[in-house]
């Protein structure tokens, strides 16, 4: 029933207080929520998770290729000042959402970052992150022209990890880049669910624990 209540609430997006009397009281349903996010259970079960879905399609348990990207999400009002920014770009006030992936599309490693934070300097913090959880056999990470420069030398000195540029084409009309679609198709998937579409946790390594909770959503 835990689980069941943090997954309504990730789904409908309804603050903990909110949650219907059907499910154990809020209070008991956040605690436990926080617990396990401190133990650091919530990558464990994503771990365990990803693993079982590549064996099921034929895979090695462990990627041997990632995907990264970043995506910008608009902070609702609790999200405390410091830990936001505003993304220029998008323009947007609020946080950055950095995830890898797999080839499959699978969650490996998320951080939150405020909207104002460079990729190329997020993405060192990541790739520890993927080298951690997806341990030594992968060795390739497909990027987009956002992860440039002093990035790609520093990666494969210090995790010994290649990174491979994907650049959009000059073409006139819409193109489906290779690997990019696989990164681009999860962030949907993530920003789908209401909770996601906007953050709204005053502490961000809270988001990143209600991020990994969807691995469920492609298993």
């Amino acid at each position: 029933m835990i689980v069941d209540a943090i997954l309504y609430v990730v789904d409908n997006g309804i603050k903990w207080r909110a949650l219907p009397a059907d499910f154990p009281p809020w209070p008991t349903v956040y605690k436990r929520f926080t617990v396990w996010e401190r133990a650091g259970a919530t990558q464990r079960l994503l771990d365990a998770l990803r693993d079982r879905a590549r064996l099921a399609s034929g895979r090695t348990a462990a990627p041997s290729a990632a995907i990264i990207d970043s995506q910008s999400v608009r902070a609702a009002p609790t999200v405390a000042t410091s830990t936001r920014g505003y993304d220029a770009g998008k323009k947007v006030q609020g946080r950055k959402r950095h995830i890898a992936v797999d080839t499959l599309g699978l969650l490996v490693a998320v951080l939150m970052t405020p909207a104002s934070a460079s990729d190329r300097i997020a993405a060192r913090s990541l790739l520890r992150r993927l080298r951690s959880a997806a341990g030594r056999r992968v060795g390739l990470v497909c990027a987009d022209g956002g992860y440039t420069g002093t990035l790609l030398a520093w990666v494969r000195t210090t995790l010994v990890l290649t990174v491979e540029i994907v650049k959009r084409p000059d073409l006139p009309h819409f193109t489906v880049l290779p690997w990019r679609w696989v990164v681009e198709r999860t962030l949907a998937w993530i920003t789908h669910h209401r909770r996601c579409a906007r953050d709204y946790e005053r502490l961000h390594h809270h988001h990143e624990a209600i991020v990994r909770s969807l691995i469920r959503i492609t298993v």
